[in-house]
């Protein structure tokens, strides 16, 4: 049976969306109720949702989503719920100052000022990723696998960059040291060992 994609009353949408979810069938090790999961109530405009072979696979919360990854809106700004994970306009998301790397308002300001605080005692905090789009997130979890796995990957659509609350810190010992030993006081978190290059956005106290 087909994937269909429809609004909430019930009628068909010829949304982008709809093609954006069959991409996740590409992702080795993603299964068809996780891509269900993942997408539902966030890819498709107007209240849409992907439905088609329910009597077929489980639509529980997706288990073992990686630390880097959060589930599909746990840290969301509202503002950007509407667009989806991963499909965020780049209008609506702040330049940090590095390249074209881009973060939702608040993180890209707070980034910044940690950043100039990091460059007044010596220390360089760079970036290598930012907002990353669902396509971007395809195409990496194709490369690097599944975190769940093994790999280095949210389920796409799952993944904090997806939101713009999300960085791989470009740094040597000491910029990682300094990020471990002060991150939090500007919102910054390292969620795991296992990426200490990765850090999200969990808000300043």
């Amino acid at each position: 049976m087909a994937i269909e994609a429809v609004s909430a009353s019930g009628s068909p949408l010829a949304a982008p969306g709809a093609a954006v979810a069959f991409k996740l069938a590409q992702v080795q090790s993603v299964t068809l109720a996780e891509m269900i999961s993942a997408r539902i109530n966030s890819v498709l405009p107007n209240g849409g949702f992907v439905v088609g072979m329910r009597t077929a696979v489980s639509l529980s919360p997706l288990a073992d989503t990686p630390p880097s990854g959060g589930s599909s809106a746990p840290h969301a700004p509202e503002e950007l719920l509407r667009y989806g994970n991963g499909l965020v306009p780049r209008e609506l998301l702040t330049p940090i100052g590095i390249g074209q790397h881009r973060l939702w308002g608040p993180a890209a300001e707070s980034f910044k000022a940690m950043r100039a605080d990091a460059l007044a005692v010596g220390v360089n905090i760079s970036v290598t990723d930012s907002y990353r789009t669902f396509d971007q997130q395809v195409e990496l979890a194709q490369r690097k696998g599944l975190f769940k796995n093994g790999g280095l990957a949210a389920v796409p659509g799952t993944s904090e960059h997806g939101w713009g609350l999300a960085i791989d810190a470009d740094v040597d010992r000491a910029g990682l040291e300094w990020l471990q030993a002060n991150g939090a006081r500007y919102g910054w978190v390292m969620p795991t060992t296992r990426e200490p290059w990765h850090w999200e956005f969990h808000g300043a106290d």
